[in-house]
């Protein structure tokens, strides 16, 4: 299996290529954090066309209205390769990112300069591995020489590679593709692979076809949990601390919309995600969405006190990709504590 090399060579030639995609996109100069523009700030956000509160906060303009002297841009991305990339390119200010592509982010000699500063949600039925029904395969061990599609360094890449160890399978014993969604669904119309982890929306189209073998729900459960996660750039935590915490607040306002106006959550997912309100009910209640209280807790993110079993989480996801060679070591429970960003946390609850 191919993999980056994590050196400072790799870090400059992607930061001046996403720097200068990004900065064509956004009309940005690729300076990174959110810095004065003709007289306004803005703030450039990173986010997956994935059902999450962090839809509700774009679709019902919640950061908008409580930054309106902010340019706020909502920039797609469609895995955390991508989201590190950009990041290193210091063309993202806040950002959704897979807790496995983070690991990755903060290992290394040169680590990308941002921290995690929300939780959006715990994976559930929302990720998960199947195999085409015309393969005949019926379970993990079966995919012994078989192929199978993942986006490499995301949560799904990690989770199939702990799959494929509890089953007693070595990654060499597969051949693995590294494909993002929507090529993993045409790939798979075509018959060019046997089996694919991935998330929704194109996971359930998927299943229409597929036999599911496991899920992240399951391999957490197992003692692998994956998380989405929300960071920030360190220019930004340097430099306008005020614009995090008003970003905060807008996630923690739709984790509570999730629950207290869930037609109402339905409708704007759906309208983000371009499909019908039963489909964005049925995407929505795979996945697993922590209060705000549960975010800033001790068995999560924790507060500046005391960091919270995401610590832990992250730190066995090094070991765990060191293990299997994704990266070159472990980065040290010192390194992955000081990539929280905790300071103000508990405002949210105000």
């Amino acid at each position: 299996m191919s993999r980056l090399p994590q050196g400072p060579s790799r870090r400059l030639l992607l930061a001046g290529a996403l720097a200068t995609v990004t900065a064509a996109v956004t009309g940005c100069s690729p300076d990174g954090g959110a810095s004065a523009s003709g007289g306004s700030k803005r703030l450039r956000i990173g986010y997956f066309a994935f059902p999450s509160g962090d839809l509700i906060v774009k679709n019902r303009r919640l950061l908008e209205k409580a930054l309106p002297d902010y340019t706020i841009t909502w920039i797609k991305f469609d895995s955390g390769a991508g989201v590190n990339q950009a990041f290193i390119g210091k063309s993202l200010d806040i950002a959704a990112l897979g807790s496995s592509p983070f690991a990755r982010g903060i290992s290394g000699s040169s680590p990308i300069p941002y921290k995690v500063a929300w939780i959006l949600d715990v994976a559930g039925e929302n990720e998960a591995l199947v195999a085409r029904k015309a393969t005949g395969i019926s379970d993990i061990a079966g995919l012994k020489g078989r192929r199978i599609a993942t986006p490499f360094a995301s949560t799904s890449h990690y989770s199939l590679l702990a799959a494929l160890e509890t089953a007693g399978l070595e990654p060499s014993d597969v051949q693995l593709v590294d494909l993002q969604p929507q090529p993993i669904l045409a790939a798979w119309e075509r018959g060019d692979i046997d089996a694919a982890y991935v998330w929704l929306p194109t996971l359930d189209e998927l299943r229409t076809s597929g036999t599911q073998l496991t899920s992240s729900k399951e391999i957490g459960a197992a003692g692998r949990p994956t998380l989405d996660l929300a960071v920030v750039s360190n220019d930004l935590i340097a430099g306008d601390p005020q614009a995090i915490d008003a970003w905060r607040k807008a996630e923690a306002e739709a984790l509570r919309l999730l629950r207290s106006d869930p037609d109402g959550s339905v409708k704007a997912v759906a309208a983000e995600l371009g499909i019908s309100a039963a489909d964005a009910g049925a995407q929505l209640s795979q996945g697993v969405f922590l209060t705000p209280e549960q975010v800033v807790s001790a068995d999560w993110l924790g507060t500046e006190d005391g960091p919270g079993k995401l610590l832990a989480y992250v730190t066995d996801t090094g070991r765990f990709l060191a293990g299997q060679q994704q990266i070159d070591a472990v980065p040290s429970e010192d390194v992955v504590r000081g990539a929280f960003h905790l300071e103000g946390l508990p405002d949210v609850l105000k």
